[in-house]
C-alpha cells in the first residue's frame, strides 16, 4: 500500500511543471493563474513562494546560479539569487491569448515547451524544440500540450493532447533531441478515466500519467498496457516528478482551477502538492 502526504500546503489554482533539482535537493513547481513559483526541501514542510511577472508553467535547471523558464511569452533565463528574468527565446510572444503549459528537458539538453490557449480554445497552441539558440515548432494545432516526458536514454517521447486524450509516442534522435519518426498511440484515450496531464518515465520504461478529474495517477507499462493506479486526494491532479537523493518517491502538483465555493468544499486538498512513497526507480 502507497502512502500518500501532503508535500505542501499552498493550495494552487493551476499547480503544474514540477522539477527537481538534486544539487539544491529542492522541488520547484509553478502556480501558473497565480503567477508564482514555489520551492521546498525535499525533507522540509516549509514552501517559499516567489511572485513572477508573468505566467510561467515549467523549469529547467542550468547551473547552480541560473533556470530556465517557460512563459507565457517564451524562454527566460532567472537568476536563483535575484529572481531577475532575462529573454532567451521568444516564443508566441506576440500571442496575446496563448501562454506556456506542459514542458520538460530532453536527456540530450533540447527543451520541448508546450503552449495553449489561456482559455483552452481548440488547436491555439503547440508543442516547439529549443536547442543551442535553435527554435522550431514541432506539432502545430494543440489545445492541451502535455505528458511531454522521454526515456532515460532519449530515444523515445512522449506527449499529449489532453483534448484528444490519446498519449502519443515518437522514436527520438539522440542527440538533438528531435523526433525520428511519426507519432503513434501509446495509449487511447478510452481506456483510462480523466484527461492525460503531466507524465514522467521511470528507469525501467514506466510511464507515470497524472489523470485530470480522475484523482489518480497511471502507471503504463513501455507496451501501454496499464500496470497499477493509485488514488490522489484531490480531483484535478496535474503532473508527477521524481523526488530524492534516489529519485525514488514522486511528488504530484494539482490545482482548483474553475472550482467554485461549494466545489472546494467537495475537494479540500485542491491545489496541494502531494509526495507518493514508492518504490520506484526514478
Amino acid at each position: 500500500m502507497s502512502q500518500v502526504t501532503v508535500f505542501s500546503e499552498v493550495e494552487c489554482e493551476l499547480g503544474e511543471g514540477p522539477t527537481y533539482d538534486p544539487a539544491s535537493d529542492r522541488l520547484f513547481w509553478f502556480d501558473i493563474r497565480g503567477h508564482r513559483l514555489l520551492e521546498q526541501a525535499s525533507h522540509s514542510h516549509e514552501t517559499t513562494v516567489h511572485e513572477l511577472p508573468l505566467a510561467a508553467s515549467a523549469l529547467a535547471v542550468i547551473d547552480a546560479e541560473r533556470q530556465l523558464l517557460a512563459t507565457e511569452k517564451g524562454l527566460y533565463v532567472r537568476e536563483v539569487s535575484t529572481g531577475r528574468l532575462s529573454l532567451l527565446a521568444a516564443i508566441e510572444e506576440e500571442k496575446a491569448h496563448t501562454r506556456s503549459n506542459d514542458s520538460r528537458v530532453h536527456p540530450s539538453g533540447a527543451f520541448w515547451m508546450g503552449t495553449m490557449g489561456k482559455s483552452s480554445e481548440p488547436r491555439a497552441g503547440a508543442i516547439y524544440w529549443h536547442f543551442r539558440g535553435e527554435t522550431r515548432l514541432l506539432y502545430p494545432d494543440v489545445s492541451i500540450p502535455n505528458s511531454i516526458c522521454f526515456s532515460w536514454d532519449g530515444s523515445v517521447a512522449y506527449f499529449a493532447d489532453s483534448a484528444r486524450g490519446d498519449i502519443m509516442r515518437v522514436a527520438c534522435d539522440l542527440v538533438s533531441g528531435l523526433p525520428a519518426g511519426e507519432p503513434q498511440v501509446f495509449r487511447h484515450r478510452s481506456l483510462a478515466p480523466g484527461e492525460p496531464d503531466g507524465s514522467i518515465v521511470d528507469e525501467d520504461g514506466v510511464l507515470w500519467n497524472a489523470r485530470w478529474a480522475a484523482s489518480r495517477l497511471d502507471a503504463y507499462a513501455p507496451d501501454g498496457q496499464l500496470l497499477r493506479s493509485i488514488d490522489l486526494p484531490a480531483r484535478q491532479v496535474t503532473c508527477p516528478a521524481f523526488i530524492g537523493a534516489r529519485a525514488d518517491r514522486i511528488a504530484v502538483t494539482s490545482a482548483w482551477q474553475a472550482y467554485d465555493a461549494k466545489a472546494r468544499a467537495e475537494d479540500p486538498n485542491a491545489g496541494k502538492t502531494f509526495l507518493l512513497d514508492l518504490p520506484v526507480k526514478g
